[in-house]
């Protein structure tokens, strides 16, 4: 899911995706023990929100899965899931509503792997996301976004590149293309 904007953002509009996408990439990149359980992590895709007194009314996020249906249990981030061990594939999606006016969401699928880290005896965890989707540069305030998270979202932006641009080029898709490079550049 991405949320677009056609025409000129307001400044809360603007805001409002730009906090929703810190707390995307938050959780996205955050390292973690194994068996550590969704609802202990879901806050660092709220807390950009919380920090100017917003918030959603939904869960961060479900298991996907083939033999149930999308929103697949029992893999998430609310109370009654299992805890995240490597090979589970989780949607990640904050959001932020206004009722009647606006309403945001950015979802990817994300896949729980080991992490790649400089010491410890046992592996932590991370993500990988593996939906390869630009966000709307329309939308991002960069003067709110950190410098990890600008780096998250370069290296995001290189993976999209390297992943679908040949693809695109091989289909002699040269409009998409064109589209790509501009929605991914850093």
């Amino acid at each position: 899911t991405r949320t677009v904007h056609w025409g000129v953002p307001t400044p809360l509009q603007k805001e409002a995706y730009t906090r929703v996408l810190m707390g995307n990439i938050d959780l996205s990149r955050l390292v973690f023990p194994p068996n550590t359980a969704g609802r202990t992590v879901e806050s660092f895709a709220r807390r950009a929100l919380w920090d100017v007194g917003l918030n959603y009314g939904h869960g961060t996020g479900h298991g996907i899965g083939n033999f149930l249906s999308v929103h697949e249990w029992p893999v998430g981030f609310q109370s009654n899931n299992v805890p995240l061990v490597a090979g589970m594939f989780t949607s990640i999606e904050p959001g932020y509503y206004r009722d009647g006016e606006f309403g945001i969401r950015i979802e990817d699928v994300a896949l729980v792997v080991e992490a790649q880290t400089k010491a410890g005896e046992k592996p932590f965890l991370t993500f990988e996301v593996v939906s390869l989707v630009p966000y709307d540069r329309n939308l991002i305030d960069l003067s709110l976004l950190s410098p990890e998270q600008i780096r998250y979202l370069n290296a995001y932006y290189e993976t999209i590149r390297a992943r679908v641009g040949p693809q695109l080029q091989r289909q002699r898709l040269e409009e998409e293309y064109r589209w790509l490079q501009r929605s991914t550049e850093p």
